[in-house]
């Protein structure tokens, strides 16, 4: 772990588009690593949009309104019974209504530009900004942060949005379906800004690696921090009374990129008298179709649970009910359940997609297995409930693991020793 910040408290402005703490883990990371920052004596602040995160008392929060399509059916009273309802009128905000229908393009590009206007209002008022630090937002508003304003940006890049494309394409069979998935997401104006940026943040070394590759990045700019994990919510029990055969998914099962199609298709292949139940927890907030229509298919409704969404004190309960998480993603950019399972003293069965095998120590504190391939999977899962000796070495390893590697607050001195080799490097030029 690198050493304690030393040298002058920085002011520090992070921007999130939306700092959801229920939907992925953006909003999580922004949570914790702005209340370590702080911590180590940073002012910081934060300007992002709904659903706002729950911050740290010692963080400023400065929110800003959306006036998305996504925004307006979440809650349409709400939407139309604001204060100002012409509000919405107004040439940006409606082009950002009649855009976010179609894409994720626009909800980013119109954030950044009200976040570029409330950031030069932030600064009358506490004065300017050491640094910014972009989280996955990469869009033009930020650029011209950079730019106009003159201020050091760094951004987070949780993984590039080119894989949730790729992943997405193969769920989808017309071509207008896939026409559309192509054009939601952002990735030419995410890869252009990055590029420009002055330095950028991957949670692993794969993120790093494909991200660089696909954007063709320039050296130097790209660092390795890998995220951490919130070991005092998730830890094992005090007296551990874990499900017989509980499996466990944790995760978005609407998304194809997450795999839970394969843990589905691996539990069909378990034999009849293995008795494991399955679990699914999380997202998305509407009816999971993908999963659904995959439990259909193979016919194994009694063996599944629809758990869906539920809040972290309730998922660190899961995980420590469960008996095996199944982490069987074809690509992560860190792998944030796995790493919470690990926290939480339950072992892991993980893909070889992404930077799970950075996270999950296979035959240490888990079990990696190829990706996208149902048997080898079941196989892991049969092996692994039928030896509680080897559930118990995993559970105690992985838990080690995570306090010696993926700590937020060696995440946040990482970051600080970030800040002032970029900010040396603006100095110099």
């Amino acid at each position: 772990m690198p050493g304690m910040p030393t040298g002058r408290p920085l002011r520090i402005c992070f921007l999130m588009y939306h700092g959801s703490m229920e939907s992925g883990g953006q909003g999580i990371y922004l949570a914790h690593v702005t209340r370590e920052l702080a911590r180590l004596g940073h002012e910081v602040h934060v300007i992002s949009g709904p659903p706002y995160p729950a911050l740290d008392p010692a963080v400023r929060h400065h929110r800003i309104a959306t006036h998305s399509f996504q925004t307006m059916m979440l809650d349409r009273r709400r939407f139309f019974q604001t204060p100002h309802p012409l509000a919405h009128l107004a040439p940006l905000n409606l082009f950002e209504f009649a855009t976010t229908r179609f894409t994720f393009a626009s909800l980013l590009f119109t954030f950044s530009l009200r976040a570029l206007a409330r950031l030069a209002e932030v600064e009358r008022e506490y004065g300017a900004f050491d640094l910014i630090h972009d989280n996955q937002t990469l869009s033009y508003g930020v650029l011209l942060a950079q730019r106009l304003r003159g201020r050091a940006v760094v951004a987070t890049v949780h993984h590039p949005l080119d894989v949730d494309v790729r992943s997405g394409l193969r769920a989808l069979g017309s071509a207008r379906e896939r026409a559309l998935r192509i054009a939601w997401y952002p990735w030419q104006m995410q890869r252009t800004v990055a590029r420009r940026l002055d330095g950028l943040v991957f949670p692993s070394r794969a993120s790093a690696e494909l991200t660089t590759r696909l954007w063709k990045l320039p050296a130097g700019r790209v660092h390795v921090i890998h995220n951490g994990v919130d070991s005092e919510r998730f830890r094992p029990a005090d007296q551990p009374a874990r499900e017989d055969r509980a499996l466990l998914f944790v995760g978005n099962a609407q998304d194809y990129n997450k795999g839970v199609v394969f843990a589905l298709r691996a539990l069909a292949l378990l034999p009849a008298d293995c008795r494991a139940r399955l679990y699914l927890v999380g997202g998305p907030g509407g009816v999971p179709h993908v999963a659904l229509n995959e439990v259909a298919r193979l016919g194994i409704g009694d063996r599944v649970s629809l758990v869906g969404r539920v809040d972290s004190d309730e998922l660190a309960a899961w995980y420590r009910r469960a008996q095996i998480l199944l982490a069987p993603s074809l690509y992560e950019g860190f792998g944030l359940p796995a790493a919470e399972a690990m926290a939480s003293g339950t072992p892991v069965i993980a893909s070889d997609a992404g930077a799970l095998p950075e996270v999950v120590a296979d035959g240490e504190t888990g079990v990696i297995v190829p990706a996208a391939d149902p048997a080898a999977l079941a196989a892991g899962i049969e092996a692994l409930l039928a030896d509680a000796d080897r559930r118990r070495r995993y559970g105690s390893a992985g838990r080690a693991r995570v306090l010696q590697r993926f700590t937020w607050r060696g995440h946040a001195i990482a970051c600080d020793e970030l800040y002032r080799q970029v900010l040396a490097t603006r100095g110099r030029a």
